[in-house]
């Protein structure tokens, strides 16, 4: 293989070095990785992903389903395809088997994405879709034109004729007016790679250093520098309207042994001829069903090639046999390559052609090192069928094509099945079609899947390694959907998804069934056409810029005493306060022992807040929660939970009554979004009649539960004006007071049991209201604590936290609390699911407490819960699951480990043993009640 003088655009008066496998190589400014190896001799390329067999470069773009590498320097990236990387100076790669290796550094300059907004979106910058982007902006369109190849032009090569002239100079002016409308962006090497409803478009251009919308007319394709040549952006394009013009891909045709390196799409061969100079074979056997290899094998054999045209019809076509014989090319008509030879390397070195005969079928063997194969064409109809575009079966492509038209989008040119230039020029151009070269009249295509041969050999998905073996074993199996097909046996599953494969797939399943292709049908294409990458997706919103990162008042003071935080939320809190020699239990079991014997504070400033005003809140609560709120007096708390319209739990929290026509609600922290998303739904959707607002006011409190028997002192010691005595500050109410001039609100609510005051204070004063309160507590040991230790001290007290102990699945009686649902109600969201006798079934999973009568075991949370069989062994397999552990905590408390299930018919199980699998061992549990600490409630007023 070499370069061959008069051939190609690259620009042979620079050189570029690159090393592939250790060896260091040189190519030109416009190369491919994949040409550039071409033309230095190198076909092997990696080795199959199953079974290690040679692999080389079979296409030019993004069809080749082999030729795949690891980019090493300047910045590691896996899963290229050579045929594809663009090349540059110091390009370091390997080949692959299928598995690569990430970036260990992250770099987010490289990434970054852009909105776009159209009237005409264009993808494909071929002659079909250069026109229609011309046509939408002579109409006065906002137009989007995105193509994936470096140059606008599609597949056209110099030989081919627009307007009497060579039609990259057509282009070439098409893209220059394309360029001076203010009112056109013109991306080149973007890939529309996902098409969503709306004409709501992906699209990933490759790099942003070089100046963009060159055409085919440029005197050399360019090269960027290595730092832009690995850049990526994401365009998220809006359109009015989508025209997918994105052409067709040749389809090959299988045989035995098909996937050597040097076995190659006539297309590609012709393509890396006139692209970039490369003759990619010196001794070729061209295998075709259709005309337009024919093309690539009068252009190999011009070149200086031996050029052998084995075409498996009887009827050649007439003027394009009389072409390539004027070339020099030997034609075959009737007969089919059945089989490959290959080198010590595993280099194709010879093509078996069987021709039928009186006898039986005759097989001879031709020598080459360039075996190509063109078996009709695919359209290229992804992005039709992303937007639920059906695909019909046509018979004389062989191949799906797009069928009724999907509102908001259009299909033109190869993309639609018109494979000859004329046709995609007229149907293009909406009107405004220049002329092209008349073409012979097309001999039909021979629809021909595979031929002869040991199928365990066929390679129909040579990505996956996956033959005509394993689609007869899929049949043989009972399955008869193409679908079931694909999953079975994993073709059209890697990283080019089939484009070579799939239609393939879909006819030889048809055979093997005695049905009709159409019939069968294809499999469904989804985003992204084109592997990309979730860096690239991701862009610059990563790390502390992919989520909010929210922090309270006092975070500071956390960060100075050591606290080690955890993610709530999207907030940042304290998940212990470890002192030097402590490990995280052992942080977490002192800060327990002082809420339960002295006393502890914490940051609960992240729960979410919503004040509720209108003279109809009290009405609207009703709805909302499962028990009543309109009848809770000014001054007191009351505990509510929400349920879905399933009845099932979704959140809960307390409510203040402010006045009479306002309330305080608090959530979850990690709920509060999505509560005030479902009160905000109810109030605008369900029952606007309501006057009552609702307003978000979790940032505008910090609040800092002081918890534990001491408690009452350290609060009395902050607020001297408040009787904080249990007669005069009853569990759950509230009382407003001052400190220093500024509004406090005390609330007697407690998470933990145990005696408890909550102290809000405007978010402004948060910080120095608490460090008043470590001042005041240091003489009774105050200890601050984190969520760890909440949970610890709620789980001990049977408090369940919704998304942890529950699973959308919980309804307030299995949890025990069905004394949390008003009977009194008309109703409430939930109300009459939550009444089905299904809720009732003792047989439910119920929250229960369990504790390993080893005494020291703490179970893994997500464990599952078995039972022994009345014989002291388990059930055979399937083992049925009882429930599962949904919080596991050791306990200064009960100086032993706990946890809490969710496990069927619970409550009637009580004092049982059952088994929970940990470590290779089950050990042994006992059920008990979900309260395990004071179960009397004495603690809580001290």
């Amino acid at each position: 293989m070499t370069r061959i003088d008069g051939y190609g655009r690259v620009d042979r008066t620079r050189t570029l070095d690159f090393v592939v496998d250790g060896t260091t190589y040189t190519g030109h400014p416009g190369d491919t990785l994949a040409s550039a190896l071409l033309a230095n001799g190198v076909t092997v390329l990696g080795g199959s992903v199953t079974l290690g067999r040679p692999r080389g470069i079979g296409g030019a773009w993004v069809e080749d389903p082999a030729g795949l590498v690891q980019i090493e320097e300047p910045f590691p990236e896996p899963m290229l395809q050579a045929a594809t990387v663009e090349l540059y100076d110091g390009l370091v790669a390997r080949g692959l088997n299928g598995q690569g290796r990430l970036a260990t550094v992250p770099d987010t300059a490289r990434y970054d994405h852009r909105h776009a907004h159209c009237d005409t979106l264009v993808v494909g910058a071929g002659p079909a879709g250069l026109l229609a982007a011309r046509t939408a902006a002579r109409r006065g369109d906002r137009v989007v034109l995105v193509d994936d190849r470096p140059e606008a032009g599609g597949s056209l090569v110099p030989a081919d004729r627009i307007d009497g002239r060579a039609a990259h100079r057509f282009v070439a002016d098409v893209v220059a007016e394309l360029a001076e409308n203010p009112e056109v962006l013109h991306l080149q090497r973007t890939t529309a790679f996902g098409h969503y409803d709306d004409g709501f478009v992906l699209a990933l251009e490759r790099r942003t250093g070089e100046a963009r919308g060159t055409g085919v007319g440029a005197d050399h394709l360019g090269a960027a520098a290595p730092a832009d040549r690995s850049r990526r952006r994401v365009h998220r394009i809006r359109a009015g309207r989508v025209v997918v013009a994105a052409g067709a891909i040749e389809r090959p045709v299988v045989f035995a042994d098909n996937d050597r390196p040097g076995v190659m799409l006539a297309s590609a061969a012709r393509e890396y001829l006139h692209r970039y100079g490369v003759l990619t074979g010196r001794e070729v056997v061209v295998f075709t069903t259709d005309d337009a290899a024919y093309l690539a094998a009068a252009d190999l054999a011009g070149a200086g090639a031996r050029v052998t045209l084995v075409d498996a019809r009887t009827a050649l076509p007439a003027e394009r046999a009389r072409e390539c014989t004027a070339a020099g090319v030997t034609l075959r008509a009737g007969a089919t390559v059945v089989g490959s030879d290959g080198d010590a390397a595993g280099r194709v070195r010879a093509a078996h052609v069987a021709t039928p005969g009186a006898d039986g079928p005759r097989t001879e063997v031709l020598a080459c090192d360039l075996l190509l194969v063109s078996g009709g064409w695919t359209p290229t109809a992804h992005l039709f069928s992303h937007v639920r575009g059906r695909l019909v079966y046509d018979a004389g492509l062989g191949a799906f094509r797009p069928g009724a038209a999907v509102e908001g989008t259009e299909v033109i040119g190869a993309a639609n099945g018109t494979l000859d230039l004329a046709g995609c020029l007229y149907e293009g151009a909406g009107g405004d079609a220049p002329s092209s070269a008349p073409e012979p009249a097309r001999t039909p295509a021979l629809v021909l899947w595979r031929t002869a041969g040991d199928s365990s050999r066929q390679f129909v998905d040579i990505a996956r390694d996956a033959t005509v073996a394993d689609i007869e074993r899929a049949v043989g199996a009972g399955l008869r959907s193409v679908e079931h097909v694909k999953r079975y046996t994993t073709i059209g599953t890697a990283h080019d998804q089939g484009k070579t494969s799939g239609t393939i797939a879909s006819g030889i399943t048809a055979e093997l069934l005695g049905r009709p292709a159409g019939d069968l049908g294809t499999t469904t294409f989804r985003p992204p056409y084109t592997p990309v990458s979730f860096a690239a997706l991701a862009g610059r919103e990563r790390g502390d810029l992919f989520d909010p990162v929210r922090t309270t008042a006092v975070h500071p003071w956390h960060v100075a005493h050591g606290a080690v935080f955890t993610d709530v939320g999207q907030w940042k809190r304290p998940r212990h306060f470890p002192r030097a020699g402590e490990d995280p239990d052992a942080a977490v079991l002192r800060e327990c022992a002082a809420a339960r014997r002295d006393v502890a504070i914490m940051d609960g400033s992240t729960l979410g807040k919503i004040d509720v005003q209108g003279p109809d809140a009290g009405e609207f609560l009703d709805l909302v929660y499962t028990n009543l709120m309109s009848s809770l007096k000014i001054g007191r708390v009351r505990y509510g939970v929400m349920c879905g319209n399933d009845g099932m739990v979704t959140d809960d929290g307390t409510v203040l009554r402010i006045a009479e026509d306002r309330f305080l609600l608090t959530t979850t922290t990690g709920g509060a979004a999505s509560v005030l998303d479902h009160l905000e739904d109810w109030r605008q959707t369900e029952v606007g009649h309501l006057k009552v607002n609702l307003t978000s006011v979790t940032e505008h409190w910090a609040v800092f539960p002081v918890v534990g028997p001491r408690s009452r002192e350290v609060i009395s010691a902050v607020f001297r004006d408040v009787d904080a005595s249990a007669e005069a500050f009853e569990f759950m109410t509230w009382r407003d007071t001052e400190l220093d001039g500024v509004p406090v609100r005390l609330a007697r609510i407690s998470f933990s049991g145990e005696l408890a005051f909550e102290v809000n204070v405007d978010a402004r004063y948060g910080l120095a209201v608490w460090e008043r309160l470590i001042a005041a507590g240091r003489p009774y040991g105050i200890t601050p604590y984190g969520t760890e230790t909440m949970h610890v001290l709620r789980a001990e007290k049977g408090y369940p936290i919704i998304g942890q102990d529950t699973d959308g699945t919980v309804s307030p009686h299995d949890l025990g609390m069905s004394w949390v649902v008003s009977k009194k109600k008309a109703d409430f969201v939930g109300k009459r699911s939550f009444a089905r006798p299904l809720n009732s079934d003792p047989l439910r999973k119920h929250l229960v407490g369990l504790l390993p009568t080893d005494r020291s075991t703490r179970l893994p949370e997500g464990a599952q819960i078995v039972e022994f069989a009345a014989d002291g062994t388990l059930p055979p397999p399937p083992v049925p699951m009882l429930g599962h552990v949904t919080s596991s905590y050791l306990s200064a408390e009960l100086a032993r480990p706990f946890a809490l299930a969710l496990l069927k018919g619970g409550r009637d199980r009580i004092g049982d043993v059952v088994h929970v699998p940990h470590q290779g061992a089950l050990v042994p549990v006992e059920i008990t009640g979900p309260v395990l600490v004071d179960p009397e409630g004495a603690r809580r007023d001290g």
